[in-house]
């Protein structure tokens, strides 16, 4: 039995405390809760006492959070959504399935994965696949994910990587950029050039990789996502290096050209990563099953073209 040195606060203090410290406003946290203000303002009195800290300071007409109470809205928010989490999870236990958190790249998840995900639905219809974003190597200790979806190399400390396949980038555009036919690789320099803060070598990769050696392959704006370069192609601001799967078949209905016929591989590759030393359940056996068998149905057509 885990003997507690202190009282831990009821449930319907910390929700209220944590729906008046995201919004820092007891009347938007009543209106939430569907609670009167004065019964939030209670609980919170009450959370502060039982503390022996202020959470708000308040000023005038309004509260505002104090330093110890913007630390422990955050962390009462975290222990809330995992409890939200847990409980779900245990719900779907019920009937011998489960639920994976999985971290992806985004524009990875929405051409790729999501219109594949209906088939793992289908054939497994008591696990469900949680996602979320993540473009960035990160502690899954620290994180409620239990895998994630990664580009690059296997080189994440922690963790086991199956590799799922590599990745061919074509040059996009609109065509109203151009101001004449590109008839060689080095004739797109005359336009600017849209980089990946991902990947940001990518450009003079491609550049290298076609014989063209330039110091204006590292010129040029920076975009977060895959999708915010794809849109900024197709606003005419410059010519993106995207993944060829993300546009394959839809460049016209985004109103985007390749204005040089030429593709390159990239260094690296997506794997599906997991924490190495901790036990999985069904969920996640299951996911990975799944994810490889479509992997290799993708990457075995595209390697023999």
């Amino acid at each position: 039995m885990i003997m507690r040195k202190f009282k831990i606060p009821n449930m319907g203090a910390l929700v209220a405390f944590e729906a008046a410290s995201r919004h820092e406003s007891f009347t938007l946290a009543a209106k939430e809760l569907f609670l009167t203000e004065s019964a939030v303002s209670r609980q919170i009195a009450t959370l502060e006492a039982s503390l022996g800290v202020r959470l708000f300071a308040r000023v005038k007409q309004r509260v505002v959070l104090t330093r110890a109470g913007r630390l422990y809205g955050t962390q009462v928010r975290r222990a809330l959504e995992s409890l939200d989490r847990d409980t779900l999870s245990i719900i779907a236990h019920g009937s011998g399935g489960g639920y994976l958190e999985l971290a992806v790249l985004p524009t990875f998840a929405s051409h790729w994965l999501i219109p594949r995900i209906k088939d793992f639905n289908d054939r497994t219809p008591d696990v469900r696949v949680n996602m979320g974003i993540r473009t960035d190597m990160f502690s899954f200790e620290d994180t409620h994910f239990e895998a994630a979806i990664h580009y690059g190399k296997p080189t994440w400390p922690g963790t086991s990587a199956d590799y799922l396949f590599g990745e061919e980038v074509v040059p996009i555009c609109s065509p109203s950029l151009l101001t004449g036919p590109v008839e060689r690789v080095d004739d797109l320099l005359a336009y600017p050039l849209l980089h990946s803060t991902t990947r940001p070598g990518a450009w003079t990769q491609w550049f290298d990789a076609h014989g063209v050696e330039d110091n204006r392959t590292m010129h040029g704006v920076r975009y977060e996502l895959h999708t915010m370069l794809i849109s900024a192609a197709a606003a005419g601001l410059g010519v993106a290096l995207v993944p060829k799967f993300f546009v394959d078949g839809q460049l016209a209905q985004l109103g985007l050209i390749a204005p040089f016929d030429a593709t390159a591989v990239e260094d690296g590759g997506y794997y599906f990563v997991y924490p190495t030393e901790l036990s999985h359940g069904k969920p996640l056996e299951r996911f990975r099953a799944w994810l490889l068998e479509q992997a290799s149905a993708y990457a075995g057509p595209a390697s023999d073209a």
